[in-house]
């Protein structure tokens, strides 16, 4: 077998603390911060410079992690993507929750809005998308069964 498990999704974000406090409410647990930088970053990224300052959040089963990062050095070159959910290469992060109604309300404090609308998938599923920090676009799926 070449892949065991995967592993965690990388985000970066520009406010670091407003994406970690998003995460959080919608029920992930911090699992630690760091501040990465030297050789070893720049050769990973193709970068030069690298200081950056990353979190780690996951799913409360602990099987789910989300890497958020915030760079110091070098500077961006250009802003978040605000695309639709529907241009190649703008990614999901979908989560299960108890909730989708509660989820959407706590998480509208937050700054997150509304992509659609809630929809329902026959009595199966009730869904919706959410941008969050930085146009991070997160699905909020509740099982009906």
């Amino acid at each position: 077998m070449t892949i065991h498990r995967m592993d965690h999704a990388g985000i970066v974000v520009e406010d670091l603390a407003a994406a970690i406090a998003f995460f959080v409410e919608l029920g992930l647990e911090l699992e630690g911060e760091a501040t990465v930088g030297g050789q070893w970053a720049d050769d990973l990224l193709g970068l030069d410079g690298v200081r950056a300052d990353i979190a780690v959040v996951r799913t409360p089963d602990g099987h789910g992690r989300v890497e958020l990062s915030t760079f110091h050095s070098p500077a961006t070159t250009s802003t978040a993507p605000k695309a639709p959910v529907n241009t190649p290469g703008i990614p999901r992060l979908t989560f299960v929750v108890d909730d989708v109604v509660d989820v959407l309300d706590r998480l509208r404090a937050h700054g997150a809005e509304l992509v659609g609308t809630v929809a329902q998938y026959e009595d199966i599923y009730r869904y919706c998308y959410v941008r969050g920090p930085d146009g991070i676009i997160v699905g909020l799926v509740e099982e009906l069964h």
